[in-house]
């Protein structure tokens, strides 16, 4: 026992904690099962790279505010059939993060934007990514506050580093110049070095109105669009479904207008 203590204590001096842990376990394991020195140290080590990955999951979970943990999985393909799921799969590869290029989900509220664009984040995660979400209107109020508080060039490297900046909820809400002007240099900044999720229900046309300003809007999108996927989403409601089944009136989804 003395020697199984003394090789535990080396294991968590060196950062082994998770072998440190079950060093035992697996000692009986190997005996068992009659394994060569070689594999059990394979195996042994195996189970420490597993905990350490799912240390390093969990903690960039957390650092990435996601406001949830909805996958891809998990998504209602045959509620929404403009969606090409192969298409999906495709972007669940993350070649586009390998790339630098962008994904572009465009619709209506409700059909499954957020979904899809934290369920791409999520799989970002499991394949050892960085992400950070943040909807529109935190974004803007987080730089605005950074500017005001002398700090911008510290906060912005928090949008900048991760290999993945998820922007939820384009088109809620008008932009002043200020806001639009913050906006267009993070996408610039951001432009050919890490991927943008962004999820809006406002047609591209109508960017100019909602930056406040046509000139800031096309330069925008210029570079926004010049190495992006764009998925339209032309569905009806998951929410307006939901209340349906639970017997509450509301509009039609016929009267929902599509982005074009």
């Amino acid at each position: 026992m003395a020697d199984i203590e003394h090789a535990r204590e080396c294991l968590e001096r060196i950062g082994l904690t998770a072998g440190s842990q079950l060093l035992e376990a697996k000692l009986e394991d190997a005996a068992k099962r009659e394994l060569t020195y070689l594999d059990f140290l394979s195996d042994f080590l195996d189970v420490e790279l597993q905990e350490r990955k799912r240390r390093s999951e969990e903690t960039r979970t957390k650092l990435s505010r996601l406001p949830h943990r909805k996958t891809l999985e998990e998504f209602d393909y045959d509620f929404q059939a403009s969606i090409d799921k192969r298409q999906i799969m495709e972007l669940s590869t993350l070649a586009f993060a390998a790339r630098k290029e962008n994904v572009i989900f465009l619709g209506p509220p409700g059909v499954g934007k957020t979904h899809l664009a934290v369920g791409l984040a999520v799989q970002a995660l499991r394949n050892g990514k960085t992400v950070y979400y943040a909807s529109l209107s935190q974004l803007i109020a987080d730089l605005k506050k950074a500017h005001q508080q002398n700090r911008l060039d510290r906060r912005w490297r928090v949008y900048l580093r991760p290999d993945i900046l998820v922007i939820d909820e384009v088109g809620y809400m008008q932009l002043d110049r200020h806001s639009a002007e913050l906006l267009f240099r993070l996408i610039c900044s951001r432009y050919e070095h890490g991927s943008i999720i962004l999820t809006s229900n406002k047609v591209f046309s109508d960017w100019g109105e909602l930056m406040s300003d046509t000139v800031i809007a096309t330069a925008m999108l210029d570079r926004l669009l010049h190495h992006a996927h764009v998925i339209n989403i032309r569905g009806e409601s998951y929410r307006i479904r939901q209340r349906q089944k639970s017997g509450i009136n509301t509009v039609p989804a016929a009267n929902i207008p599509a982005i074009q």
